[in-house]
């Protein structure tokens, strides 16, 4: 199966009596991703890639970058990220901001041993703009091969069971998982894609495809 595009968004609105200098998220932040996980008595880990976050009392762009890497079963191509906070309102000084990362080539093959399937993402971006309204994330993943059943149009949360030839589980992924603080003050924080292994796979742990947050602007 090959999918060219899919995309969607999820919005925050800010309340009334929010209160954005006390907001569980940060003003803005984005990873391209990261992994951790083992087999037998080896351990695989990525630390959080092309990392950026937003400095909200300047205006400009943080850019964060990180080189392809390659573990035994996964490889992630080249990512970036960019963090950029903007005046709207230098008399008031009414910002927004926009966190971005960006990233390309994913292939995990770790499942493949399993009589599992090889998957693949050709490219990924995620997206958190904020502003003293509230705050919006978007998402897109194009060029994925591997992940059959995945339906054309992905609700936020949806769990896609990965099996093996003979109807096993070997992992979950789950896509577009969106968090709202309690109370909520109209931030929001949102992962991409996390893939987590089953015990029949052979592995623990999980492989994590973008992550963003902001919160409204003051």
């Amino acid at each position: 199966m090959h999918k060219s595009l899919i995309a969607g968004a999820v919005i925050a609105m800010a309340l009334a009596n929010a209160a954005p200098a006390f907001a569980s998220n940060p003003p803005g932040t984005a990873s391209a991703g990261s992994a951790d996980f083992a087999k037998a008595d080896q351990t695989f880990k990525v630390e959080p890639l092309a990392v950026c976050d937003v400095n909200p009392d300047q205006a400009g762009t943080v850019t964060g970058s990180s080189p392809a890497v390659s573990r035994s079963g996964l490889k992630i191509g080249e990512t970036s990220s960019a963090c950029t906070t903007e005046v709207v309102n230098p008399d008031e000084f009414i910002t927004k901001t926009r966190s971005v990362a960006t990233g390309k080539a994913f292939e995990l093959s770790a499942l493949v041993a399993a009589k599992g399937p090889r998957l693949k993402i050709g490219e990924w971006k995620i997206t958190c703009e904020a502003t003293d309204a509230g705050t919006s994330a978007g998402w897109e993943l194009k060029g994925m091969s591997g992940w059959t059943g995945l339906p054309q149009q992905i609700s936020s949360g949806y769990v896609h069971d990965i099996k093996a030839g003979n109807g096993t589980v070997l992992a979950r992924a789950k896509f577009t998982d969106t968090v709202f603080p309690v109370p909520n003050d109209g931030s929001l924080s949102m992962t991409l894609l996390k893939i987590t292994f089953e015990p029949s796979s052979g592995y623990t742990g999980s492989i994590t495809i973008g992550t963003t947050a902001c919160t409204p602007t003051p």
